[in-house]
C-alpha cells in the first residue's frame, strides 16, 4: 500500500512525524508537507510565484506552497507511482464543524480525493496536544478497515480525535458537522507608530454541538468521523432553483 502524507502544521510538526512512523508500519510512505505552518490556508492554490520543493534529513519532502500544493506535488511528480491513499495530519488542534472551511488538513485531504484518491483527515482535540499516538493508532485502525471496505467515490472522512490515551477512548462515533457561534473574534490593536492592526482571536463556541455532531462526540470522550463530499452541488436544492429559474425566463 502506497500513503502520501500531508498536512497544514509544516513538516517539522509532531503530528506528521508520529503518523509517519505509524503508518510506515503498514505501507510506502511519502511524506509531503509545508515548509511552514499553513494552518487556515483552506483549498489554496500558490498561483502568482514557483513553488519549490526540498528533501529532509529524514527523507520528508518539504514544500514552500499550501497544503493543497503539496498534493498535488505529492502525486504528479513526487512518487514514482499513484499512492492508494491520501491522508492527511495528525492536525494540532481539533477541525470540527465549520473549522472545516478553513483548515488545511482537510483541503489536502478533499484535495487527495478530488484528484481520485480515498482520502482523510485527522485531528487532534486540545489546546496542548501531548496524545499523537492516540491519533495515529486510530488512523491504522480506520485505514485497514477502509482496505476491507472501501469508500463511496467523493467522500472524505474528517476525523477528530480526544487528546487521551488510546485506552480511553470510549469508542467511535458516526457524525455530522456542527457550528460555531457567528461571534466577533478580530481583536483591535496598534503597531508601534499607532496604526490599527487587527489580529483573528480565539474560535468561538460551538453553537450547534447537540448529540450526533462532531463536537458532541469528541467532548464526550468519542472519536468523531464525519463523511464530506467533495462535490458541493446540493442536488436537493434542484426542483426548488429550477421552478425560480423559469420565472427569470418566462
Amino acid at each position: 500500500m502506497k500513503i502520501l502524507l500531508s498536512n497544514d502544521d509544516g513538516f517539522f510538526a509532531p503530528g506528521i512525524n508520529t503518523l509517519f512512523d505509524y503508518l510506515s508500519k503498514i505501507a510506502e510512505v511519502t511524506t509531503v508537507a509545508p515548509d511552514r505552518n499553513c494552518s487556515g490556508a483552506s483549498n489554496s492554490l500558490t498561483l502568482d510565484k514557483p513553488i519549490r520543493s526540498y528533501e529532509t534529513e529524514r527523507g520528508f519532502y518539504s514544500v514552500t506552497g499550501t497544503p493543497t500544493d503539496c498534493v498535488h506535488l505529492g502525486t504528479h511528480h513526487i512518487m514514482p507511482e499513484a499512492p492508494d491513499m491520501v491522508v492527511a495530519g495528525i492536525n494540532t488542534g481539533a477541525n470540527l464543524g465549520d473549522d472545516t472551511l478553513y483548515s488545511g488538513t482537510v483541503a489536502a485531504a478533499m484535495e487527495g480525493r478530488a484528484l481520485g484518491y480515498p482520502a482523510i483527515a485527522i485531528s487532534l482535540l486540545g489546546h496542548d496536544c501531548k496524545h499523537y499516538v492516540t491519533a495515529a493508532k486510530v488512523a491504522i485502525d480506520i485505514i485497514k478497515r477502509l482496505k476491507e471496505h472501501p469508500m463511496e467515490k467523493n467522500r472524505v472522512l474528517n476525523i477528530n480525535v480526544p487528546d487521551v490515551p488510546y485506552e480511553e477512548l470510549k469508542g467511535i462515533k458516526l457524525t455530522r458537522l456542527g457550528n460555531r457561534h457567528r461571534a466577533d473574534t478580530i481583536i483591535l490593536d496598534k503597531d508601534p507608530k499607532g496604526r490599527p492592526i487587527y489580529w483573528l482571536g480565539p474560535l468561538p463556541e460551538g453553537q450547534d454541538v447537540g448529540e450526533g455532531t462532531d463536537f458532541h462526540a469528541v467532548l464526550n470522550g468519542y472519536v468523531s468521523v464525519t463523511p464530506i463530499n467533495v462535490d458541493l452541488t446540493a442536488y436537493n436544492s434542484f426542483d426548488e432553483l429550477e421552478d425560480f429559474l423559469k420565472t427569470m425566463t418566462s
